[in-house]
C-alpha cells in the first residue's frame, strides 16, 4: 500500500482500538461495581435487611461511587503514562535501559549500526533518528516515538554483534517501516491505555497491602471487610482487563510485524537480509528476550518477541518460522551454525512473495496526484513516498561516500555540527555573509566560530543536492545540545535569516528543516482541504514554480494546469516570498487532510518539473519542503526527469 493509505489505515486502526479499549473499560466498570457491591453486602449481612440482596448490592450511591473511582483510576493512570511518554521515543529507550550511541564512537559494530541507520534515513527522506544501544545479549530492536521528528531506534548489543551488515540493514528497514507506516504513535497510545487498565489491579493490590497493615494496628472489622472486597475486586477485574487488552494488542501487533517484514524486503530488495536476521534469531541461544524490568510493557514494539508469552493468543509476534517462510518461501528449515536448531513447527503453505503487500494499486488520493502531475516522474514521486527502495539506498551510499570526510566528521561533533549548519545556511551574497558573520561573532560560542574556518574548503567543493544529507547527518548531534546551547543555536539561526538581504527559497527551506528537525512540527489537527487553502497554496506553488522556471508565462501555465485539476483558484505571485510568508503558508498547509497531501505533492512536482527536468537544487528544495510537511520523499525519487 502507498504511504498515504498506510497513514490513513493506521489512524483508523488507532481510533478503533481506542474505542474497543474504552468499551472494555465500561465493561470493567460494570463488573467492578457488581463485584464490589456484592462483596460488601455479603460480608456485611446487616446491610441486606429484608429486601432483595441484589438490589442492595446495586445501591445507586455505592454503584456510582465505585464506577467513578474505577474511571478515575483508569484515566489518571493512562494520563500519567501518556505524559511520561510525551517526549517521544527517548522515554521508551531510557525505560528499557538504553544509552544514546555516541556519534563519534570508535567501536566498529556501533559505527556500522550508525551508518546503516543514516543510510536508511537519508534514503527515506526523513530525519536521522536518535540511536540507542541496549547492553543486552539478546538479538532485538525497536522503533519508538510519536512521529519522524522524535523517533528513536533502539538496538541490542547482541544484534550488532551477531548480525552481519545485510541482516542488520534488514532489521533497521523493518523498524523504519514502523516509523513510516504510523505504527509508532499507535504503539505508544496502546501503552498508555493499557497502563490505565493495569493501574486498576495495582490499586487493588495497594488496598490489600494497606489492609494487612491496618490489621496490625487493630482497625475496625467493618472497614477491613469493605477494603478487602474492594481490593479483591479491583485486582481481579484489573488483571482480567489487562489480559483482554493484551489480547487486543497482540492481535494487532502480529499483523503489523508481517507488514514490516514485507516492507523491509521492499525497501532493501534483499529478502536474504531480513530473512537471515530472522534465521539467526531463531537459532540464537538467548533469543530475543530482554532483561529490562519494563520489557513486557513495550513488547509490541520489538523486532523479536522480547518477552515470553503464555499462549499464542497473547504473543505479540508471529512464530519465527512463519515470518521466515513469508520472506523466504523456499526456506528448507535449516538454521545457521553453530546455533542450536529451533523446534520445527508444522509447515505453512507457501505464501506469495513478501513484496506482494506493496503491489496494490495506488489509492484514490495517490491516483489523483499521479494524474495531476501528468508525467511519469509525478506518479513515481507520489508512489515512492514512505517507500524507499534499493535504488534509494544505493543513492544514499553514493552521496555519503562522495562527501568530504571532514564534513561527515563535523556533522557528528556538537561544536562542529553547529558551525556546519551555520555555514550551509549563510547566503552567497558577500554583503549578507559579512552581516551574518557579525551576527555569529556576537551570539555564537567562540568554540563554534573556531570550527567555521576549517569547514570553508570542503564546503566550497560541495556538490548540488548535498546540503540536505549533511543537515540530516547533523541533526542527532544538534538534538543532543543542552537547553542553553539549543537556545543560543536557535537565536543564531534566526539572526542568520534576518541578516540575509534576499533569502532564496532553498535557504528558507533548509532553515525550516533544521528548526523542525530540532523542535518537531506542531501536531496540527488535519481537517482542511486544498479548496480551503487557496491563498497558502498559491504562495507555496508560486515560489516553487518560479524556482523551477523563472519565465512568468511558463510558471503561469503550470499553475493554471494545477488549478484546473484540483478545482482550486490559484494566483501566480511573482514577487519573491519572504521567509515569514512561506512559514505562514506551510503552517496552514500542515492542516491538510491526509488524503489531500498526495495531490499537494504532485502539484509541487508539477511546478518544479514544468521545464522537463528537475535540477539538483530544485530536487533539494522539493524534498526539504515535503519533509517539513510530513511527507518523506525518498532520495532519487526525482531523478527520472
Amino acid at each position: 500500500m502507498d504511504f498515504f493509505t498506510a497513514q490513513d489505515r493506521a489512524r483508523r486502526l488507532s481510533a478503533r482500538l481506542v474505542l474497543l479499549l474504552l468499551l472494555s473499560v465500561v465493561v470493567l466498570v460494570v463488573l467492578t461495581c457488581v463485584l464490589v457491591a456484592l462483596a460488601v453486602v455479603v460480608m456485611n449481612p446487616e446491610r441486606m435487611g429484608a429486601g432483595d440482596p441484589l438490589a442492595a448490592a446495586l445501591e445507586p450511591r455505592l454503584f456510582a461511587l465505585v464506577a467513578g473511582g474505577v474511571v478515575a483510576i483508569v484515566v489518571l493512570g493512562g494520563l500519567v503514562r501518556h505524559l511520561q511518554l510525551r517526549v517521544g521515543g527517548y522515554a521508551v529507550a531510557e525505560a528499557l535501559g538504553g544509552r544514546p550511541l555516541a556519534l563519534d564512537t570508535r567501536d566498529e559494530d556501533e559505527r556500522r549500526l550508525l551508518h546503516v541507520v543514516e543510510e536508511m534515513a537519508i534514503a527515506s527522506g526523513m530525519p536521522v533518528p536518535a540511536v540507542y544501544l541496549l547492553d543486552d545479549a539478546a538479538i532485538n530492536a525497536f522503533a519508538a516515538g510519536h512521529d519522524t521528528h522524535d523517533a528513536v531506534i533502539g538496538v541490542t548489543r547482541g544484534a550488532i554483534e551477531h548480525l552481519d551488515r545485510d541482516q542488520l540493514q534488514g532489521v533497521i528497514a523493518h523498524e523504519f517501516s514502523h516509523i513510516l507506516h504510523g505504527d509508532m504513535r499507535l504503539n505508544l497510545r496502546l501503552v498508555a491505555l493499557l497502563h490505565g487498565i493495569l493501574v486498576i489491579g495495582l490499586a487493588g493490590r495497594f488496598l490489600l497491602r494497606g489492609l494487612a497493615g491496618g490489621r496490625r494496628r487493630g482497625s475496625r472489622r467493618g472497614g477491613h471487610v469493605a477494603i478487602m472486597g474492594l481490593g479483591v475486586a479491583l485486582m481481579a477485574v484489573g488483571y482480567a482487563g489487562t489480559l483482554c487488552g493484551n489480547l487486543i494488542k497482540a492481535a494487532v501487533s502480529r499483523q503489523r510485524e508481517f507488514l514490516a517484514d514485507a516492507s523491509a524486503v521492499q525497501y532493501t530488495r534483499n529478502p536474504e537480509g531480513i530473512g537471515g536476521a530472522l534465521q539467526t534469531l531463531a537459532a540464537y541461544r538467548l533469543g530475543s528476550h530482554l532483561l529490562a524490568a519494563n520489557a513486557a510493557e513495550f513488547s509490541h514494539l520489538y523486532f523479536g518477541s522480547g518477552v515470553r508469552s503464555l499462549s499464542r493468543f497473547t504473543a505479540t509476534h508471529p512464530p519465527l518460522e512463519a515470518r521466515i517462510r513469508r520472506v523466504l518461501p523456499r526456506w528448507d528449515g535449516r538454521l545457521p551454525e553453530p546455533f542450536a536448531p529451533m523446534p520445527r513447527a508444522a509447515p505453512e503453505p507457501p505464501s506469495s512473495p513478501a513484496t506482494s503487500s506493496h503491489a496494490t494499486p495506488l489509492g484514490g488520493a495517490a491516483l489523483a496526484g499521479a494524474a495531476l502531475a501528468g508525467a511519469a516522474l509525478g506518479a513515481a514521486a507520489v508512489a515512492s513516498v514512505g517507500r524507499p527502495d534499493n535504488a534509494a539506498l544505493a543513492s544514499a551510499r553514493r552521496r555519503l561516500a562522495g562527501l568530504d570526510a571532514r564534513l561527515i566528521e563535523a556533522a557528528h561533533e556538537p561544536f562542529a555540527a553547529r558551525a556546519l549548519v551555520y555555514a550551509i545556511l549563510m547566503g552567497v551574497d558577500p554583503a549578507s555573509r559579512d552581516a551574518q558573520r557579525e551576527v555569529l561573532e556576537r551570539q555564537a560560542l567562540p568554540e563554534v566560530l573556531a570550527e567555521l574556518e576549517p569547514l570553508a574548503e570542503p564546503l566550497a567543493g560541495l556538490s548540488p543536492g548535498d546540503r540536505l544529507p549533511l543537515i540530516e547527518l547533523a541533526l542527532p548531534a544538534l538534538r543532543a545540545l543542552s537547553p542553553a546551547q539549543g537556545a543560543r543555536f536557535r537565536a543564531c539561526l534566526d539572526g542568520l535569516m534576518a541578516a540575509e538581504e534576499a533569502p532564496g527559497a532553498l535557504q528558507w527551506a533548509l532553515h525550516r528543516l533544521v528548526r523542525s528537525g530540532l523542535d518537531g512540527e506542531r501536531r496540527a489537527h488535519r481537517d482542511r482541504r486544498l479548496a480551503d487553502l487557496a491563498g497558502p497554496l498559491s504562495r507555496l506553488l508560486s515560489t516553487l514554480a518560479v524556482a523551477g522556471q523563472p519565465e512568468r508565462d511558463a510558471a503561469q501555465a503550470a499553475l493554471e494546469r494545477i488549478a484546473s485539476v484540483l478545482g482550486v483558484s490559484l494566483d501566480l505571485v511573482v514577487e519573491p516570498a519572504t521567509p515569514r510568508e512561506l512559514d505562514w503558508a506551510l503552517e496552514r498547509l500542515a492542516r491538510l487532510r491526509n488524503e489531500e497531501r498526495a495531490p499537494l505533492l504532485a502539484a509541487m512536482v508539477c511546478c518544479v518539473e514544468q521545464d522537463g527536468r528537475v535540477e539538483p537544487r530544485e530536487a533539494e528544495l522539493l524534498r526539504a519542503v515535503a519533509w517539513t510537511l510530513g511527507v518523506p520523499l525518498p532520495l532519487g525519487a526525482l531523478d527520472e526527469a
